[in-house]
């Protein structure tokens, strides 16, 4: 046994041509299995380096089960939860590691016949390879649609807490579309960027990492300093630049947000040329609103959504 969730228990194990997998084991499948039947839809058609690949799966009854390729060092949440960890990486890797991600989106969601939407991007769903390439998984709660839809429809919230774009808990802020997974790429800029960092004394009304990492740059603070005390001058860039693009990514309004590919020009490039966004937390003033989607603090152990418990 390699993890547990909700969904149930993943093993490693080893086919007969000596190929390791992970083997995802489903617990309480209900009615037809739908996220089974979604997940396996969706991945057997997609073949893109930063995107897991299903081996296989297994429909017995009410047993079922995903095998996945093995990813050798797991998830990325495991790296960047962990200070030790992270700088064992260093910035040019995570660098590497957030393009890749930015590049499988844009691959979700203009590569194939049909728009996949993610709807949980997250560290905890980005698996590492041997050689530290990153690769999305974890295809439950997706949704397909044609590349022209512009929106869809969607009754009940899906996501993990602190990832979920704010239209997807209210259609104030707009309509749920691929900019959904957009902004939870954007939390997942910042917290690589600086998850567990605190704020200082002067600035602990700004608990909300996000909303400090952006009052930090707009007072022209040199944030790469504050993120790691013995940066150099890559480190910096690298640090300003992921944390602009998630800036952007993280706007409260879907139009206001860049396009995947838009991203991935933006973090393929070195970084000089881009500006700090209109600030992402005044375009409303309920607090109520702002409350239901931020956190506190960047902690690991985030509650998921499931579409029973949202209804």
């Amino acid at each position: 046994m390699i993890g547990k969730g909700g969904y149930g228990i993943v093993y490693k194990g080893k086919l007969s041509n000596d190929v390791h997998v992970a083997v995802k084991v489903l617990n309480d499948v209900k009615g037809n299995g739908e996220e089974f039947i979604n997940e396996v839809g969706t991945m057997g058609n997609i073949h893109h380096v930063n995107v897991v690949r299903l081996a296989g799966y297994c429909a017995d009854g009410s047993k079922r089960a995903l095998i996945y390729e093995f990813m050798m060092n797991y998830s990325l949440e495991k790296f960047i939860s962990s200070e030790g960890k992270k700088k064992s990486l260093g910035w040019k890797k995570l660098e590497e590691i957030a393009l890749g991600i930015a590049k499988g989106i844009e691959y979700l969601h203009q590569g194939c016949d049909h728009r996949i939407l993610h709807f949980d991007i997250k560290p905890h769903n980005v698996l590492l390879d041997s050689n530290f390439v990153p690769k999305i998984s974890d295809f439950g709660l997706a949704k397909l649609c044609s590349k022209e839809q512009s929106a869809i429809s969607m009754t009940i919230a899906r996501g993990t807490i602190g990832y979920i774009a704010p239209e997807v808990f209210s259609r104030n802020f707009g309509n749920v579309s691929y900019k959904s997974d957009i902004y939870s790429f954007g939390m997942l800029l910042l917290e690589i960027v600086g998850g567990r960092t605190k704020p200082t004394d002067e600035d602990k009304s700004e608990a909300y990492f996000p909303e400090w990492i952006y009052n930090r740059l707009n007072r022209g603070k040199e944030l790469a300093i504050e993120i790691e005390h013995e940066a150099d001058e890559n480190s910096k860039r690298i640090i300003n630049k992921l944390t602009i693009v998630g800036l952007w990514c993280i706007q409260w309004y879907p139009s206001n947000r860049p396009s995947m590919k838009a991203v991935v020009q933006m973090l393929e490039g070195d970084g000089n040329a881009l500006t700090l966004p209109p600030n992402p937390f005044v375009s409303t003033d309920s607090t109520a609103n702002k409350g239901i989607i931020r956190r506190e603090t960047f902690t690991s152990s985030l509650e998921v959504i499931s579409e029973s418990e949202s209804e």
